[in-house]
């Protein structure tokens, strides 16, 4: 189990596969903002709740020049379904064997009533312009999330 990542160094570049097959590179997107968020599981309620609120406030974050990528260890199939469901508006990127989850530190020992198991804790990452990480949210609670991350984005385009 990998640390975080913490604000101030430099996000560990990654290349996935998106929903709609195409490959995503981290160092393809420097010069932008990227919102990466590490959610447990497609279509599950929390999660299809933070995807949806990202969604809906998807023209304030292009507004800011940033791109949100949503990262969990689903299948390409299991992301198109969910995509489609919900209409999401940004790529959903596969870490099936949980790598980058790992190198970000959102792979962790979970407890859920009594019972340990290694899984995605829901966590958040602004990535700056110049692929640094600005401000890292652990333990994303979906509720006013989308908020906080609108909030950071402003910061950075004023620093």
């Amino acid at each position: 189990m990998a640390d975080w990542v913490e604000a101030g160094k430099k996000a560990p570049a990654f290349t996935l596969l998106a929903d709609d097959g195409s490959q995503v590179k981290l160092t393809e997107l420097q010069g932008k903002p990227v919102v990466l968020y590490f959610y447990p599981k497609d279509d599950t309620p929390g999660c299809t709740k933070e995807a949806c609120t990202f969604r809906d406030r998807q023209d304030e974050i292009r507004n800011l020049r940033a791109v949100v990528l949503g990262v969990s260890p689903d299948d390409i199939a299991s992301h198109k379904k969910f995509r489609d469901k919900y209409e999401l508006n940004f790529p959903l990127l596969v870490d099936k064997d949980h790598k980058v989850a790992e190198q970000y530190g959102a792979w962790r020992e979970k407890n859920m009533y009594g019972k340990k198991s290694m899984g995605i804790q829901r966590s958040t990452f602004l990535i700056d312009g110049s692929g640094k990480v600005a401000k890292v949210w652990k333990k994303v609670r979906v509720e006013g999330h989308d908020q906080q991350v609108l909030d950071a984005l402003q910061e950075l385009k004023n620093d």
